[in-house]
């Protein structure tokens, strides 16, 4: 496998320049990652197919599905791809590099990792600062449209908030400065992660259910359907942040409520 890797990394910077592979590669892959991990839960919806798992009874219409993506590659391709191409001299001043060898395993998992924390703990005191009530009407509403979100909301932002946001997670990068390979990486298991949790189904196989402290679609969909003085929740991918500074009370008493109700029916079943 490390063989098959380190080939196909070699083809790559031999047929591709550091800038196209910074830029363009990134784009593309970014695009490629989301709309194929995102687009699925649109056909959920419209197909009614594994509604139990659905967290909110409310389905968004195609009108509002077909808006989302519209407005998706508008910012898309008018920001998103203008920023990373303005971007790449950032990039190297990182110390971004392409070149082999590639970096190890044990790197690259330790690095993402890092990634993570950081990007929680920035994440979190930017989502809090969007809530206040001048950057929440002129900015974050554009994002809260979707009260009941499919994955492909997770994205749907003013291009403010994105550049905002955004800085989260290009922080951690920033840092280390990483190989590239690593670079990818991230961002695929970011996108993957910001999918999930907007996606609006709690299934059996969620992450969330196997690691205590990430959030998921459950946690941030709380989010979502409350008023935005409320809603709590702000992390964007563990949950530590919300418990350690108490924005996830309202959260917790729901759960709790409900694991009571549950508890209560299972009883009265017995009897």
């Amino acid at each position: 496998m490390a063989s098959i890797i380190q080939s196909s990394w070699q083809y790559l910077i031999t047929h591709f320049s550091d800038f196209q592979l910074a830029c363009l590669g990134s784009f593309f892959l970014h695009e490629t990652v989301f709309f194929f991990s995102g687009l699925p839960f649109i056909w959920l919806e419209r197909s009614a197919c594994l509604t139990k798992y659905k967290i909110q009874a409310k389905i968004n219409s195609p009108a509002s599905q077909e808006k989302c993506i519209a407005q998706l590659l508008l910012y898309h391709f008018g920001v998103n791809l203008p920023v990373m191409l303005c971007s790449y001299p950032v990039f190297r001043y990182m110390g971004m590099r392409t070149s082999l060898p590639l970096p190890s395993w044990k790197v690259v998992v330790a690095q993402i990792i890092f990634y993570f924390i950081l990007e929680d703990f920035v994440f979190y005191w930017g989502h809090r600062i969007l809530h206040t009530k001048w950057l929440y009407k002129h900015v974050h509403s554009v994002h809260h449209e979707y009260a009941t979100p499919f994955g492909l909301t997770s994205e749907y932002a003013h291009p403010a908030e994105i550049l905002f946001l955004g800085f989260a997670t290009i922080v951690g990068p920033a840092i280390t400065g990483p190989h590239l390979i690593t670079l990818w990486l991230w961002m695929v298991v970011r996108v993957l992660e910001t999918v999930e949790a907007h996606c609006g189904y709690h299934f059996p196989w969620s992450p969330s259910n196997f690691f205590p402290l990430y959030g998921g679609a459950d946690f941030h969909d709380y989010h979502h359907r409350l008023l935005y003085t409320k809603s709590g929740n702000y992390s964007s991918t563990f949950t530590y942040m919300d418990r350690i500074f108490g924005t996830d009370i309202g959260y917790r008493k729901l759960k709790a409520l409900k694991n009571a109700e549950v508890e209560y029916s299972s009883d009265e079943k017995k009897l």
